[in-house]
This record gives C-alpha cells, structure tokens and sequence, in this order.
C-alpha cells in the first residue's frame, strides 16, 4: 500500500472549452479526513469522479491507494465507497435492501453482510424506518441511507461528497460521529461540503478550490490564523468572494 492514499498531480479536466478542474495537485494520507470546499462549479464533483474512476482526466496523474485511475480501475473500485452528490438507489426496495444490494455487489457473505447491516443501521439511528420504501425517505434519510450504501463493504477509502444535504441537525451529528470513526479506524477521507462548521468540527484539513484551481490549503485553525478569521467561512467568501447557502 502506497504512503499516501490519493496522490494527485496536475490533473486537469477539460469538457470542450470549459476547464473544470485545472492543475490540481493534492495528497491526502491515510487516517486523513480531508475537506474540499468551493462554490458550486468549483470542480469539487469532478475531481470525485475521476477519483472513484467515473470520469477520465484530460491531464495529469490521479492515484487512489497506488493504483492509477486510467490503468486500474478495477482496483480502486475494491478498495473505495462513494457517496455520490446524486444518490442512486432503488426507490421501490427498503432503505435496508439498498445497503444489502451494495454489499452484494463487493460479495461480502451474507452473515456477515446481515450483521454489518445491522450495526450500521443501529450506529447511524435508523432502526425505526430501514423496513420503509425508500420512495417514502426524505432528503435527509436519503442521505444517510446512500453514506451507509458507499461504506458498507468497510472501504479503505471514502470519497462523501456532501453527505448532510438535508439532514436535520441531530441526523447530522450522528454522521459527524460516524465519520470520525472511519477516520479513527485508519480510513482516508474526502469530504466535500458546503456547511464550515462541518469542515471546521471534522476536517484534519481543508483544500478550497475555486474555477478548478486550489487557492488555499491546510488546517482549519491555520487558515483562519493565516487570514485572520474567526470562521473557516469567512476565509472562504475572503478568498472565493460568494456567499455560502445552506439550502445547496
């Protein structure tokens, strides 16, 4: 196993003439839980998908545990969970179905699939609607339900791009808390958000990107010493000049 587990160097993704992400290099190690932060359109998304091998770069090197995500694919899908912007379930199987068929894809065998299920469910506080449709979940049951589908198998590596979209705040601290155990049992970890105080409470650092290009870079505490702020978000609309909305 490589010394870091995303290694990334001057990746560049082109879609026609637009630039979404542009020269970006970053290094995230093991046991990291690393927070990238920007506007919408800021290439936060596609940097995710070229990560867990959905979307070619133009330019660049990116690697996910050592392996190359334009030679091995394969690989990297072994060892990553993602949890897409957009989740992708199966609206008419309950919430407990969905983490099932996931765990089936990675052939996890189905007692221990069964207890892992269950331990999710029960840490992440959802014992009283798993048995729901998940066409009758809300944003925020969505939410955790697509979490528990990308880390099911135990991945090495978690790629969450903005997991506590519409979660209630309670919803949200019990994923907080999970999060932090993944990065506690030795999981490498990128997050992406939209709420500061989320990446201030659980980020071991941040990267804030804007127009696909990294502009600022390290601890929370650095950056807001660094720019004299009291708030991570007051560093981000200093440096990206837009406002954050809650409701993105």
């Amino acid at each position: 196993m490589s010394e870091n587990a995303i290694q990334i160097s001057n990746l560049t993704v082109r879609f026609g003439s637009v630039t979404a992400v542009d020269g970006l290099n970053l290094e995230v190690k093991w046991g990291e839980l690393f927070g990238l932060l920007g506007p919408n359109g800021a290439g936060k998304t596609t940097t995710i998908k070229v990560l867990s091998t959905l979307l070619r770069p133009t330019e660049g090197i990116a690697r996910v545990g050592g392996h190359d995500v334009t030679k091995e694919q394969e690989d990297i899908r072994e060892i990553i969970g993602v949890c897409p912007q957009e989740p992708s379930f199966y609206p008419f199987l309950t919430g407990r179905e969905n983490i099932e068929l996931y765990g089936d894809f990675h052939s996890m065998p189905k007692k221990t699939l069964k207890e892992r299920v269950d331990s999710l469910i029960q840490r992440i506080g959802m014992e009283d609607h798993a048995n729901r449709r998940a066409r009758e979940y809300s944003g925020g049951m969505i939410r955790r339900v697509s979490t528990l589908m990308a880390l099911v198998h135990d991945p090495k590596v978690a790629l969450l791009d903005e997991p506590t979209v519409a979660m209630d705040p309670v919803s949200r601290r019990s994923v907080w808390e999970f999060i932090r155990e993944l990065k506690h049992n030795g999981k490498a970890i990128i997050l992406t958000t939209h709420y500061m105080e989320e990446a201030e409470e659980l980020c071991d650092r941040v990267g804030i990107i804007d127009q696909g290009r990294l502009i600022a870079i390290g601890t929370p505490s650095d950056l807001k010493k660094e720019y004299g702020a009291e708030h991570l978000e007051d560093v981000f609309i200093r440096l990206t000049g837009k406002k954050l909305k809650e409701d993105v």
